[in-house]
């Protein structure tokens, strides 16, 4: 006999009357039909899911996550059955990978298991940081405000990964813009300039030499530029998800850069006060919540540093001096954490720092903004204006001859 569980995709009609749709997981699709005639779902077409199809679905984002904790917390604060909160939940998705995950949720939650025993059997779209915070709502039986907790650090922090995507998005394109340009003018345009020469009794002046002899090789040897950048590409790209050591130099060395690595480590900064003062204020101890916090600041230097500290921590010594001891907090970070443990309102200070260092991100994203537009201008017109140059220093020498 075949234990295996198999995906299954189906449709069917709902008490409304409705044309409802989603995917669930069983043995055969004979239970696949029980299972929905028990959630007064009428079963249509019921069929295996091709293991190429989730290639081409939407995809579930993060962003999706964070819209179904808010409402989840709303839908309970107004009084509403958990298993009828995720009826109207999930039909308020047009995403139908997510409208399956929330059925399936509900499925799990009406067969006996608590929502955090059900959100752990998604891993792929709930941490354990996430499902440890509603295990402990459910354990306090506070779990309206502790999705609430939930929801405000999945927004803020959904707001801070859009405003880190944006500041690097500028430099981003003034390097492929600048990349594009200068490849059309060198492998289209220069060589027009080239046969003009070619007539010109004298020497050319070396400037002009240079720029063509740099569109001769774009023009030979372009496919190996773009297979070199390829290559250097999609292996860093491998050594990222291979190799610890090379993450961890790559992650050191991105903090170490001008203006992005400042950017950087304020992001790390407001993510681990954030992640640690949601954890805390839940009710979990200071060393279990560190655990928590490592894995949620998305930099493999602050991670090692947070492990550390959750070992100082556990060893007795108080969380400012081992945030000290690591080099990579900001004073201000360490002294706002003295205070919360002194007077007993970590989880306050916390809260304080974060939302301190979200809004110094935000305001050095504004001006870095600001700065790249006319920078790209500059950018583009040097290297257009030095091409251009260099094609009519000729010209200029032909016409001080006479």
């Amino acid at each position: 006999m075949n234990n295996a569980s198999t995906t299954y995709d189906w449709e069917g009609i709902n008490r409304k009357g409705r044309r409802v749709s989603g995917q669930t997981t069983a043995h055969n699709p004979a239970l696949v039909k029980a299972q929905l005639r028990q959630q007064g779902i009428s079963p249509g077409r019921v069929r295996k899911k091709h293991p190429g199809l989730p290639g081409l679905a939407q995809r579930i984002k993060p962003s999706d996550i964070a819209l179904f904790t808010r409402q989840l917390a709303t839908l309970l604060k107004a009084g509403i059955a958990l298993l009828q909160a995720f009826d109207i939940i999930s039909e308020g998705f047009e995403n139908r990978q997510m409208q399956a995950l929330v059925r399936g949720l509900k499925q799990q939650v009406a067969a006996g298991n608590s929502l955090a025993q059900a959100l752990r059997k998604q891993p792929r779209h709930f941490d354990d940081l996430y499902c440890n915070l509603i295990a402990a709502g459910e354990q306090a039986g506070a779990l309206e405000t502790l999705l609430e907790r939930v929801a405000v650090h999945q927004e803020k922090t959904e707001q801070l990964k859009a405003r880190i995507r944006k500041a690097m998005t500028y430099p981003s394109a003034v390097i492929v813009v600048a990349s594009v340009v200068c490849s059309v003018l060198l492998i289209h345009v220069v060589p027009q300039f080239e046969q003009l020469f070619a007539g010109v009794d004298g020497t050319l002046p070396g400037f002009t030499l240079q720029v063509i002899a740099l569109s001769a090789f774009m023009q030979q040897a372009w496919w190996l530029i773009a297979l070199g950048l390829a290559v250097v590409f999609f292996g860093a790209r491998h050594a990222c998800l291979t190799s610890p050591g090379f993450r961890h130099w790559l992650d050191a060395g991105v903090l170490k850069l001008p203006l992005a690595g400042t950017l950087l480590k304020k992001s790390a900064v407001a993510r681990y006060a954030r992640t640690l003062s949601t954890t805390f204020a839940a009710g979990v101890p200071l060393v279990q919540a560190l655990e928590s916090v490592a894995g949620a600041v998305g930099n493999g230097l602050f991670k090692q540093a947070i492990e550390h500290m959750r070992h100082d921590v556990s060893t007795g010594m108080q969380l400012h001096q081992s945030m000290a001891n690591s080099g990579l907090f900001p004073r201000m970070a360490i002294q706002m954490t003295a205070i919360g443990e002194e007077s007993g309102t970590l989880e306050r200070m916390l809260e304080k720092v974060a939302s301190h260092y979200e809004s110094d991100v935000d305001n050095q994203v504004d001006n870095l903004t600001s700065l790249m537009e006319p920078l790209i201008m500059v950018v583009l017109g040097g290297i257009v204006g030095s091409l251009v140059i260099a094609m009519y220093l000729p010209v200029f020498q032909l016409g001080t001859a006479f």
